[in-house]
């Protein structure tokens, strides 16, 4: 029971990780679209932002991954036992 809790809550944590992070980039995207200044000057600052905002999703994935496989691999051991 404690294994399929824990593999809902992976789940759900990686749901809400991508949409709290495609939110935040949307939200920077509009401060960057407000801007006076015209967009090809912005264009670095948005490259930036936007692999500075998913470099850091796709690590939260992989240490969620991280910690899928640890308990995909408890639960094996456990099955191993009985």
């Amino acid at each position: 029971m404690e294994k399929e809790q824990a593999m809902n809550v992976i789940k759900w944590l990686k749901r809400i990780a991508a949409v709290s992070t495609i939110g935040v980039w949307m939200y920077v995207m509009l401060i960057f679209l407000r801007d006076p200044a015209p967009f090809s000057e912005l264009v670095p600052y948005c490259m930036g932002s936007t692999m500075l905002i998913f470099g850091i999703l796709s690590g939260i994935y992989k240490g969620l991954e991280y910690w899928e496989a640890h308990y995909d691999e408890k639960g094996k051991d456990e099955e191993k036992i009985r």
